[in-house]
């Protein structure tokens, strides 16, 4: 049994095909989990799509099987040739799967590092990948110490100051082309979190916005919670006309295209059109008046962002590879955890029983039994106590060790009581 990361991103995959990767609706990630968990050999599974990556997330019993099995899954799914897929992806195994994972989780991993996404990103996929049944302990626990990584790596570093996403960076590259953004207005399609970081990075550098969106009442919402008069409601009909009206464009919505070229009039002032979504909403023909700018293209501030992270980014690496280990430690644990109880539940039972045997007899008081209960305990907590240190400490076969104590000892169904227990117990709703 182990951790499997199947992923494609930004640093190994073009937007054209990250786009046909994408899984950015409910029925598009259902479908896919629940032909990707068919296999017998991926017990649980969970899929992180953003607009920089694609990651499937799995706990298997045999990774090249399940490897193997999920790149022609998500073939079949995309339409995008096996051959393109095995060249491109990024697969990593057990420790180096947790690894990863920790390292998306706290942002290191990002198109633009220290962005703050990621985290409510993750947390809802799996929340979606659990409510659904495709994710269960395991992922369960990889994800909730990923969070619990994540928080410290924002605590003990700077990584996160001044916050940094795609939407920001857009906009930085629309306030560097216009030396400044103040009084101008700026046109933004979608009412999601991509929209909404644009509109707040926007109006902080003082530009006035259009917020265009399909559900009038989710745009309001929106508007209300910027707090601001600088932000007016559009109805999507109105669409082309806005963008023949206006130089600044932004779309992120999770639909497909919704600009193209027949939208499109001659206008005597420059047009720049930010898409940041993953499918792209923009398909239109770039000329002298005319310049697109899709997540891809942004690469550029995105090597300032990293040039200026570099240190805390090490820092950040040092703590992940710490909590890499621990969690490995942690998992150790946990797995011995129900075996003692269920042995010190043997000791306990077969006490009891022979304490009432004794009373009966004769042999012993009642109003002595507390007392032998006590001294028969510590006992057994002395005797298991070298036990239980050794099994936490085990290298090796520790499988072949615990189906031998749960065999000898016939203690299965107290194992299996504790191990429920213990399947309870999170941390994700404290981070």
């Amino acid at each position: 049994m182990n951790y499997l990361n199947i992923s494609f991103t930004h640093k190994n995959t073009d937007i054209t095909i990250r786009e046909r990767l994408s899984f950015s609706d409910d029925d598009k990630k259902n479908k896919a989990l629940k032909m990707i968990c068919s296999s017998q050999s991926i017990l649980e599974c969970m899929i992180l799509s953003t607009c920089n990556r694609v990651e499937i997330i799995a706990f298997v019993n045999n990774l090249e099987i399940s490897q193997s099995y999920i790149l022609k899954a998500i073939s079949i799914l995309s339409g995008v040739a096996l051959s393109e897929l095995e060249h491109r992806v990024d697969v990593y195994y057990a420790s180096g799967a947790i690894h990863h994972l920790f390292a998306v989780a706290s942002s290191l991993d990002s198109l633009v590092v220290g962005e703050t996404q990621i985290v409510s990103q993750l947390k809802t996929c799996f929340k979606f990948a659990l409510n659904s049944g495709y994710a269960k302990i395991n992922l369960k626990r990889a994800v909730e110490y990923s969070l619990k990584c994540a928080a410290e790596v924002r605590n003990k570093t700077e990584i996160s100051k001044n916050p940094v996403s795609i939407s920001s960076v857009a906009v930085s590259k629309a306030k560097e082309i216009f030396k400044s953004l103040n009084k101008t207005t700026a046109v933004v399609v979608g009412a999601g979190d991509m929209s909404e970081l644009a509109c707040k990075h926007l109006l902080s550098n003082g530009s006035n916005v259009i917020l265009v969106n399909r559900s009038q009442d989710r745009a309001m919402k929106l508007i209300s919670s910027l707090c601001s008069d600088r932000v007016k409601f559009e109805p999507f009909l109105n669409l082309k006309e806005l963008i023949n009206s206006h130089q600044i464009i932004f779309c992120a919505t999770s639909a497909n295209v919704i600009i193209n070229d027949e939208m499109l009039q001659d206008c005597e002032f420059d047009r720049y059109f930010f898409d940041i979504a993953v499918p792209r909403n923009i398909d239109i023909t770039e000329n002298v008046k005319i310049k697109i700018y899709s997540v891809d293209d942004l690469q550029e501030i995105v090597k300032l962002n990293l040039a200026m992270r570099e240190e805390q980014a090490q820092i950040a690496y040092a703590i992940i590879g710490r909590n890499v280990g621990e969690f490995f430690k942690w998992l150790k644990i946990l797995s011995t955890t129900p075996i003692i109880k269920a042995l010190r539940g043997l000791a306990k039972d077969i006490s009891d029983i022979e304490i009432q045997k004794a009373i009966k007899k004769g042999y012993l008081k009642n109003s002595d039994k507390d007392e032998a209960r006590r001294l028969i305990h510590q006992v057994f907590k002395a005797f298991l106590h070298k036990p239980t240190i050794n099994l936490k400490n085990l290298e090796e076969d520790i499988n072949l060790a615990f189906n031998t104590i749960l065999q000898i000892f016939d203690i299965e169904d107290k194992f299996e009581k504790y191990s429920k227990e213990l399947e309870n117990m999170g941390i994700l709703d404290e981070i």
